[in-house]
Order: structure tokens, then C-alpha cells, then sequence
């Protein structure tokens, strides 16, 4: 019998889950689009598509390196087969490489150093690659790799209002981009980053019509949610990433002196301002918290509106966490299975989002599993 022809289908959900986690090894590690090593997450991944979804999975880590999956050199259409010890799963394909990646801006700067493409359509930038977070080692978050691809010289500290409207436009135009990312490091001052994401979305939106989604910590001043949605921003990231204090204050202790509580506020206030799903909070399963904290926070976040994108966590090479344990697959199934639930109850969907990593998805097998409405009830 051939075993390639006797393996049950795995459920694409399951599979995703199953490849965040263990990685994949590249036949054609050139295959696609560049891979990103270092910077603002997700970083060490590639992008492939299977199913019909793109999805952002680890090539660059030291679980990738041992992975039982093995994608092929892609063939004269850029299909590729992928299997898990020597058995074919099936077929994937990669995002080519952007057409804007071979320009440069008008002060001579590559686009690729400005912005890059993330998934298969949406184009992503860190407006300020430096944080306060990340020069101290008692402060910074330990898993953040923000400073390495700045100091590898793969991008500019500080994108300018007018170098990201050209880069913006170019890769709308060029490359079909459907929606934008901006996200911060967190500069000093009280505004935490807000300030310099509300010029950076007035230039862009003047320039090119472009969902954006921008991503800071939460202001002291809730004044500026109203600010960065006038000046065209269409949605917000504030990203807990870890949901319990003890495991904030222990792997992210600059970032833990904001509470979860002060995030909350932050959230209560934003969610008038930009609307229902338009708020969302990156949550990193694996870091420490339990299947039930997690999903806790979930359920109160749901309730206000704030859509939970809950991720395995990918340990970065060079971080302090670079040999901190990804999560397993069963239990990212654990998580996301009630969590679709939740947003299924809640009417909250990722392809109403405007724009961000709700919309994009390709972080996490949970847009899956809200599609196929597999939701399994609450935070039980």
C-alpha cells in the first residue's frame, strides 16, 4: 500500500497548529519571499500557503532545524509538496518575492529597509526601531528581538512620514498590498509611541488608500486613540502578550509596570473610538500562562469587543527565551478551539477586521478554526 496515499487528512487547522509549533525544513530555503531574521516579531519565519491560507511558520529556529516536516524545492509553477517523515501531506506554495523590494526611496534608502511584506498581502513597518524596553536588561521583554535587525543593518531606526507614504503606495500599486501594520518600539514620554503612529498614518492615508493598523503600548492620555483614528488609522493593536502579572512581571518586566488592569482601561476606551473587532491584543500561548488564564482574559476581552489573537510562541536565536519551548499543538488546540467559540458568540470575526494581525491571520491557526466554526463553548 502506498503510504503516501494511506495517511488520513489532518485537519488544516491542526496541521497549522502542528507547524508553528515544530517548524519546517527547506529543501529551497531561497523558495518565496526573503525570510526575516531578528526584528520586531514574527521573525525567523516564511511564509507559505496551504489550503488556501498563508501562513507564517518557523525556518530559522533550532526546533525548525530537527522538524519532522520537509517542504520541497518548489517546481516550474511554485507548488512544492510537503511531508513529515517521508509522508506527503499535500501541496503548499510560497508569496513571491515583492516587486518594491527592488526600489529605493528617494533619499536612497532600499523600500525593503522601510517596510516588508508579511503573509501574502500585507505590508508591515516598525516606525521606531528602538525601546526603551530594550536597552536595559532588567527592562526588556525576553523574547523581543527588535534591536537585531537594526544592528544587522537590514532597516533604519526611524521611518520617516514621507519614506513610509512612498513605500505604501509603490507596494499597493506594485504588489497588490490589501492593508498595513505599524507598530512601535516604545519611545520615552508618556504618549508610548502614539505620537509618532498618528504622523506616520496622516502621511500614508494622504498619499494611498490603505486600511491601517497601528500597534503601541496604551497612552496615559486616552486622547489619542481619538488622534490616531482622525489622522486614518482604521484599527489598534495593545498587545499584552502575556495575561497574568506573575508571568509579565517575569518575562517582560519593563512592560509588566503597565497592568493588565491599565490595559483594560485602555481597551474600554478604544473600542468606541475605532468600533467592535477594530481593537485586538496579540496574546503569546507558551510563555507561562495556563490554558484557563488565557482563555479568561479571552472571554473578558471578547465581551468588550477587543478580538483576542492568541499565537504560539516562536522562540527567536539571540533572545534570552531563544531555548524556551514552543508550545505543543494539542495545546494550542485547547486554546483556540473555545476561543472561536467565543468570538463566534461575541459576533467577532477577523475578516471583519479593517486591517492588522487579526486580518492577516497567518500567526496563528485561529482564523481556521473561527471559519470552519469548530468553537467548543467557553473558558471552561
Amino acid at each position: 500500500m502506498d503510504p503516501a496515499t494511506d495517511l488520513q487528512p489532518m485537519p488544516t487547522e491542526h496541521l497549522i497548529n502542528e507547524l508553528q509549533s515544530y517548524g519546517v525544513r527547506l529543501v529551497d530555503p531561497r523558495a518565496g519571499a526573503e525570510s526575516r531574521r531578528g526584528g520586531a516579531g514574527p521573525s525567523d519565519h516564511k511564509a507559505l500557503t496551504l489550503d488556501g491560507m498563508t501562513v507564517m511558520v518557523p525556518v530559522h529556529t533550532a526546533p525548525a532545524f530537527e522538524s519532522p516536516y520537509l517542504v520541497e524545492k518548489p517546481d516550474a509553477y511554485g507548488r512544492s509538496r510537503i511531508s513529515r517523515d517521508g509522508l506527503v501531506l499535500g501541496e503548499v506554495s510560497f508569496p513571491l518575492q515583492p516587486k518594491f523590494y527592488g526600489l529605493t526611496t528617494a533619499d536612497g534608502i532600499p523600500y525593503s529597509k522601510i517596510a516588508v511584506l508579511h503573509g501574502r498581502d500585507v505590508l508591515a513597518t516598525t516606525v521606531l526601531q528602538t525601546c526603551i524596553r530594550y536597552q536595559s536588561r532588567t527592562k526588556t521583554c525576553q523574547f523581543c528581538a527588535i534591536g537585531q535587525s537594526l544592528a544587522a543593518g537590514r532597516t533604519i531606526e526611524r521611518k520617516t512620514p514621507a519614506q513610509l507614504a512612498e513605500v505604501a503606495k509603490a507596494a499597493v500599486e506594485l504588489d497588490g498590498v490589501k492593508h498595513m501594520v505599524m507598530t512601535t518600539g516604545t519611545p520615552p514620554g508618556k504618549d508610548r509611541g502614539a505620537a509618532i503612529l498618528t504622523e506616520s498614518a496622516r502621511a500614508v492615508k494622504a498619499a494611498v488608500d490603505l486600511p491601517i493598523q497601528v500597534q503601541c503600548e496604551p497612552p496615559d492620555d486616552d486622547a489619542w486613540f481619538a488622534r490616531m483614528h482622525a489622522a486614518g488609522a482604521d484599527a489598534l493593536g495593545m498587545h499584552l502578550e502575556a495575561v497574568t502579572e506573575e508571568v509579565r512581571h517575569s518575562i517582560m518586566p519593563g512592560k509588566a509596570q503597565v497592568s493588565v488592569e491599565r490595559y483594560f482601561q485602555a481597551f474600554e476606551a478604544a473600542v468606541p473610538v475605532f468600533g467592535r473587532g477594530q481593537v485586538s491584543t496579540y496574546i503569546l500561548a507558551g510563555l507561562g500562562d495556563s490554558r484557563e488564564d488565557i482563555l479568561k482574559v479571552c472571554d473578558r476581552l471578547t465581551r468588550i469587543g477587543v478580538y483576542p489573537f492568541v499565537v504560539p510562541f516562536v522562540p527567536i536565536s539571540g533572545t534570552p527565551l531563544e531555548s524556551h519551548p514552543t508550545p505543543s499543538p494539542a495545546f494550542m488546540n485547547s486554546i483556540l478551539g473555545p476561543l472561536a467559540g467565543m468570538l463566534l458568540a461575541t459576533g467577532l470575526k477577523s475578516i471583519d477586521a479593517k486591517a492588522g494581525c487579526a486580518k492577516c491571520g497567518a500567526c496563528s491557526a485561529l482564523s481556521t478554526y473561527e471559519r470552519r466554526g469548530r468553537g467548543q463553548g467557553g473558558c471552561s
